[in-house]
C-alpha cells in the first residue's frame, strides 16, 4: 500500500531524496560493499537499504543517518543546518532587533 506522503511531498524534495539515495549508491560501489554488507552494518534489512538508494521518503531519516554513517559521511548530518550559516535566520534575528533602547526606571526605597 503506497503512503499518502507521496501525495502531498514537493517534486524539489523527491528530486533531493532520489538524488540522496543515488549519491548513497554511488558512494557503495566506489567502496567495493554489497549492499547486503551495508544493510548487515547498519542493523537492517537488504530491502530497507534498497529502499534508502531509491530515495524513499517513508523510510525513516535515522536509517539515513546511519546510511551516512557507514559509508563515511557521518558529519554531513551535523552541519546541515547550522545556525552561523543560517543567512535567513540571522537576517531575521537583526529585524527583530529593537530601534532604540531604554534604560528601565529603577526605584529607590527609602
Amino acid at each position: 500500500m503506497r503512503s499518502s506522503v507521496f501525495d502531498v511531498l514537493p517534486s524539489a524534495v523527491k528530486r533531493s531524496l532520489t538524488k540522496l539515495g543515488a549519491d548513497l549508491a554511488t558512494a557503495r560501489r566506489k567502496r567495493g560493499l554489497t549492499t547486503v554488507a551495508v544493510a548487515e552494518r547498519m542493523g537492517v534489512s537488504k530491502n530497507t537499504y534498497l529502499r534508502v538508494e531509491k530515495g524513499d521518503p517513508t523510510v525513516a531519516l535515522g536509517i539515513y543517518a546511519m546510511a551516512l554513517f557507514v559509508l563515511g559521511f557521518g558529519e554531513a548530518l551535523r552541519d546541515l543546518i547550522d545556525s552561523s550559516r543560517d543567512d535567513t535566520g540571522l537576517m531575521l534575528d537583526e529585524d527583530r532587533l529593537p530601534k532604540r533602547v531604554r534604560m528601565k526606571k529603577f526605584r529607590t526605597t527609602p
